[in-house]
């Protein structure tokens, strides 16, 4: 079966026919570019500060940082914030609201670890 892609289940392998997994890939992604659809501007600089910011500073990110960086209003970057968790986009915050995830990144311990071109090290989800 060329073209097919295949599925592994168990110790089977199974051809999906391209027909399908192609209607599959073009409705998820659908699906994503419609769950991104609320991000506006200052969303996507917040989110693109952070993932460049945690692995550089290796601390939690508080919303006043993040805010006097971008020259934003504190509200609106708490704001912000509490939307990209809310749709589960990108962000995590520990009990003190401070940032500590933002995908692909985390100042967590976790088992994973990813190292940048610039020698930054940062844990990874």
């Amino acid at each position: 079966m060329k073209d097919s892609l295949l599925l592994g289940l168990g110790r089977y392998m199974i051809p999906i026919p391209r027909m399908i997994w192609e209607r599959i890939m073009k409705s998820e992604g659908r699906k994503s570019r419609d769950g991104l659809s609320f991000m506006s501007e200052d969303h996507h600089r917040v989110r693109d500060f952070t993932v460049l910011e945690l692995p550089r500073t290796g601390r939690p990110l508080p919303p006043e940082a993040i805010a006097e960086a971008l020259d934003l209003p504190v509200p609106r970057v708490v704001l912000i914030l509490e939307e990209l968790e809310k749709h589960l986009t990108f962000v995590f915050r520990g009990d003190q609201r401070v940032v500590t995830w933002v995908y692909p990144v985390t100042v967590d311990e976790t088992p994973h670890h990813a190292r940048f071109s610039t020698g930054e090290e940062v844990y990874s989800p």
